[in-house]
């Protein structure tokens, strides 16, 4: 029953932060849209621009003022909420995904770190991150905008790197996510709602508004649109383990973030020229080289070294056919003897009736009964279990290297079952 409740309780907070995220995600994507498509040609007396639309069967007219209309008007829609529950939503996520269970989730398998620690490391770098963010904004940086977003660039990157030396990778993503979150959330609670609400103030006293706040409510919004797709693939990457179990996903995620803000870096300026629309191909083919890349290599004599794991050096396929007749049963690597280590290690999980205490069912549906289902799922298994050796989670059950390898020489046979 505990299993279940758990599994219910993530469910509802993952739904709450969906749906809390999209609308603040499409709040952001509407409102720079709109700033970046204004009718700035002769506008009335007042106004910096204005804008004709049409959606849902309505035509819209929307104008934007300089800096503030003669009275406030009677209704005043704010955005704020969205960003407050998003980040919110994903703090709690994280308590019961990562914090609840540390030993499991949150440090990596073999790394000598109390859960206490690594728990104050990943909320302290929330909290590190803004800081230094709103730093760097305030600094000379702060002017010039490509050299600062390299900068933090970097210095994500490196908190990536950082992460990945004693969370899991699943963790290590996800607390880059957490940092940029909390600068996005940061952004609106500090500095965002400050701007609007002096904004807001000066009109009702009648005096003239100081327009540095909001262009740096502006600015913000800005660095907030940019950041967007980047934490969204962080938001999915659990689901693919090429990425985060990579022994180089630090740099995978590099990459990935890269094609992202290329990508939203054409959608925010499509209004004024076609000269981004490289970006485009760019991101897909960047796509297809960090999929190639991260192929598993397949057993040939051709093959180059492949990295067994993330804390052990390359190995060829010589060394391969060593470590199959060091294996236990290695005379072909027999099913009877990998079956016998799945369901020792990895069943207690992934079953239609889970044995653990943690699963009421089998996480992901992801089931390894029958030989069938076992040798349908040998991919998964080797990107799990062999390759990134994130599987079982902090392992739990005890799977030992030479088992492992076992798994590694059954597969690049073909994964018979005789």
């Amino acid at each position: 029953m505990e299993a279940h409740l758990t599994e219910w309780l993530n469910l509802g907070i993952r739904w709450i932060h969906m749906i809390t995220g999209i609308a603040w995600i499409g709040a952001s994507f509407y409102f720079v849209w709109l700033e970046n498509n204004l009718n700035r040609s002769n506008p009335r007396d007042g106004l910096a621009g204005d804008l004709w639309a049409i959606h849902g069967g309505g035509i819209y007219h929307l104008e934007k003022y300089k800096l503030a209309p003669p009275q406030m008007p009677d209704n005043l829609h704010w955005f704020k909420w969205e960003a407050y529950f998003t980040w919110l939503s994903g703090i709690a996520l994280m308590l019961v995904v990562y914090y609840l269970n540390p030993s499991l989730y949150l440090v990596k398998p073999g790394v000598d770190l109390d859960p206490a620690l690594a728990i104050a490391i990943g909320f302290g770098s929330m909290i590190a991150g803004y800081v230094a963010y709103h730093f760097l904004c305030d600094s000379v940086l702060g002017k010039r905008p490509a050299l600062l977003g390299a900068v933090l660039f970097v210095l994500l990157i490196a908190a990536a790197f950082g992460f990945n030396l004693i969370f899991s990778g699943r963790a290590a993503y996800i607390h880059v996510g957490a940092i940029i979150g909390t600068i996005m959330a940061g952004n609106v609670f500090f500095t965002i709602m400050p701007a609007q609400r002096a904004l807001v103030k000066a009109i009702e006293d009648g005096t003239t508004p100081d327009p540095t706040l909001p262009a740096k409510g502006l600015l913000r919004s800005r660095h907030n649109n940019y950041f967007t797709l980047p934490v969204l693939f962080i938001m999915i990457s659990n689901h693919f383990p090429s990425t985060y179990g990579s022994q180089y996903n630090w740099l995978i995620l590099a990459g990935i973030a890269v094609l992202a803000v290329l990508v939203r870096h054409y959608f925010n300026t499509r209004h004024d020229s076609s000269k981004y629309v490289w970006t485009l191909p760019v991101a897909a083919l960047g796509m297809i080289c960090l999929a190639y890349v991260t192929a598993p290599v397949r057993s040939t004599p051709e093959a180059a070294p492949v990295a067994v794991s993330e804390s052990q050096p390359a190995v060829t396929v010589a060394k391969m056919e060593e470590i199959s007749e060091a294996a236990p049963g290695a005379a072909g690597a027999k099913f009877t003897e990998v079956n016998k280590v799945i369901q020792q290690r990895c069943s207690v999980c992934h079953s239609a009736q889970p044995s653990s205490p943690m699963f009421s069912a089998a996480p992901l549906g992801f089931m390894l009964d029958t030989p069938q289902q076992i040798k349908g799922q040998a991919a998964k298994i080797h990107a799990q279990t062999v390759a990134s050796q994130i599987m079982p989670l902090g392992n739990i059950t005890q799977m030992t290297q030479e088992e492992r390898d076992l798994i590694g020489t059954w597969i690049a046979q073909g994964a018979p079952l005789d």
